[in-house]
């Protein structure tokens, strides 16, 4: 339960609420306990006397005494709830802005499906098991206890009862306990696989039209469904064959106080109101080792959600910003790769990029060219500094990255990628977003210089219209216009445009690199596919295979490098097949 203990303080901050709410329910039991006394005393000095006043005014005490428990149990539920929430509240706020501190390498390793359970049923489960300590956990030890005590008091050799009947009922719950615990924990991984399913086929349910693979994807999530159920149905049985077996000790409890109490009356050895006494007694003590034992399964689902939760805390970024990084730091927008080699995986035999060399001059527009799964977009990851080389160095302005604190270096590089991902709300906030405090004068001037003013005017609500979830109301060239106007926005040394123009038309590329080149001063990377996209550029770099095997400008290319003619004569070149029909 460590981990469930370790959530827990974040009740700190409310901990007067926290230790309001037990002490009421500490209060509410005490004046439970008295109860079963006065049925006593009603019984054995009232009726048996006959002195209806005794019985009216022991009548009064316990209308009162119920009445009084009600009051303070509503308090305990009111702070019980108050804390819970809260504490739901703070946990889910520490996880969301956990993930948000983790790096590209973390999330890498963290699907979405699974951040999504853990944001939002396992940290119910742990607010869930707030609400239980503060309201019920909190009450068994003290009825347990007082129960045990008050019959004792009453009768001290029908209280030998009780210790027969603990240790078998403890015994069982730690085996249950310990059961359910590690299928718990299988019942949330499953949950897992579903959100990850559901979410994939929610972000894609386009592709899956297409294709025509809805029945594909209903099997999918059938499996997975149905894998959650069997594993739900097992650990359901198990905490189901709890309640009876309790009820069987409670009853044959109560069997047999009335057995040898019954014997013990006639023999004139107790009288029926201490019987009656014992009884209730006995009932409370067990009830409330009854609701315990469901309280502590219901920890123990939550100690399985509770280790998701902290394992995501406990999690450091695999970047780091060292001790001495230079916070107070203008870049000029001088980009150069020293003998780079990178991996995604330090164990892996055969790297992303492989020994990368090569210098951008502020203000030059560096095209990065080569075939999928070259390295292009690894190499420009490499410059904000998401992942960290494996050999050599990244420089900005002749200084490692890694002596930049990373917001420093980020706040003063732009990036637009080609899978534009928009945001719910405004088209004004999306341009925003790269720079909040950015005037309406300069979210149009961004936009006109990503070409998309144009479009975003003959909306009816012009910059105010809303977007739905990812953008899913613009075209595929819309939302990459506007992610390029996001970037832009923010003024930065180092732009880098990851083929964020695949979905644009050729002209209207043309001019959004017109535009960008009126930029002074901004140092931009172009990853392409197309190769119309760089012959105006400074420097091409030409990747294959990860390795940087040519560098230049069109011209020099054009004499240098086979590769590059090859891609020339592939795209723009004579008996390249554009213009004709396309053969399937």
């Amino acid at each position: 339960m460590q981990n469930i203990l370790k959530l827990m303080g974040y009740m700190r901050p409310y901990w007067k609420q926290a230790t309001i709410g037990p002490l009421m329910k500490l209060i509410e039991v005490m004046l439970e306990l008295m109860q079963p006394r006065l049925v006593q005393r009603i019984v054995d000095e009232g009726i048996a006397k006959g002195d209806l006043d005794l019985v009216i005014e022991t009548g009064l005490w316990m209308l009162g005494l119920a009445i009084g428990g009600v009051l303070f149990g509503i308090g305990n539920a009111w702070f019980g709830v108050w804390v819970a929430q809260r504490v739901e509240t703070d946990v889910r706020s520490a996880l969301f802005g956990k993930i948000q501190s983790l790096s590209f390498g973390n999330l890498d390793k963290l699907s979405t499906g699974h951040l999504i359970t853990r944001l939002t049923n396992d940290v119910r489960q742990v607010g869930e098991v707030a609400r239980l300590i503060l309201r019920i956990l909190s009450r068994m030890p003290m009825a347990m206890v007082g129960g045990l005590v008050m019959a004792i008091v009453t009768s001290p050799r029908l209280g030998l009862m009780f210790i027969g009947l603990a240790p078998v009922i403890l015994g069982t719950l730690i085996l249950v306990f310990r059961k359910a615990n590690a299928m718990f924990g299988e019942v949330q991984n499953r949950l897992d696989r579903v959100n990850q399913v559901t979410q994939e086929n929610l972000a894609g349910v386009r592709v899956v039209k297409a294709f025509l693979r809805a029945d594909h994807e209903i099997e999918r999530f059938g499996t997975a469904n149905d894998r959650l159920m069997e594993q739900t149905i097992r650990v359901t049985q198990l905490v189901a064959l709890v309640m009876p077996f309790m009820m069987l000790l409670l009853n044959l409890g109560v069997v047999g106080v009335i057995w040898f109490g019954g014997i013990a009356v006639t023999q004139g050895g107790m009288k029926l109101g201490e019987i009656i006494a014992f009884i209730n007694y006995l009932l409370l003590f067990l009830q409330s080792l009854m609701i315990g034992s469901m309280v502590l399964i219901r920890m123990s689902r939550a100690e399985a959600s509770a280790e998701r939760i902290v394992e995501v805390l406990n999690s450091e970024p695999e970047l780091q910003d060292r001790a001495d990084a230079k916070r107070d730091v203008v870049l000029e927008g001088q980009v150069a790769f020293e003998n780079v080699t990178f991996s995604y995986n330090e164990t892996a035999d055969d790297p992303v990029l492989r020994n990368l060399n090569f210098v951008a001059e502020p203000g030059q527009k560096v095209a990065i060219l080569g075939s999928t799964g070259a390295g292009k977009s690894s190499l420009v990851n490499l410059i904000p500094r998401f992942y960290d080389v494996d050999a050599g160095r990244v420089m900005v302005d002749g200084m490692d990255v890694r002596d930049v604190d990373q917001g420093t270096l980020r706040q003063q590089i732009g990036m637009a990628l080609q899978e534009s991902v928009l945001f719910s709300g405004t088209i004004r906030y999306n341009i925003q977003y790269g720079r909040p405090d950015a005037t309406d004068e300069e979210v149009e001037a961004a936009a006109r210089a990503a070409m998309a003013h144009d479009f975003i005017v003959q909306f009816p609500d012009k910059y105010e219209t809303l977007l739905g979830q990812r953008g899913v109301n613009l075209s595929g060239g819309q939302r990459q216009r506007i992610a390029i106007a996001r970037a832009l926005i923010s003024r930065p040394k180092v732009l880098i445009l990851d083929d964020s123009t695949s979905a644009v038309d050729l002209e209207t590329e043309a001019r959004i690199h017109d535009a960008l080149e009126q930029m002074v001063g901004c140092t931009s990377f172009l990853v392409a596919q197309r190769i119309s996209t760089v012959l105006k550029a400074d420097k091409i770099l030409v990747l294959d295979d990860g390795v940087l095997v040519a560098e230049g400008t069109h011209q020099e290319l054009m004499e240098s490098s086979s590769v590059y003619q090859e891609i020339y004569d592939s795209q723009l070149g004579e008996g390249n097949g554009y213009g004709g029909r396309a053969q399937c």
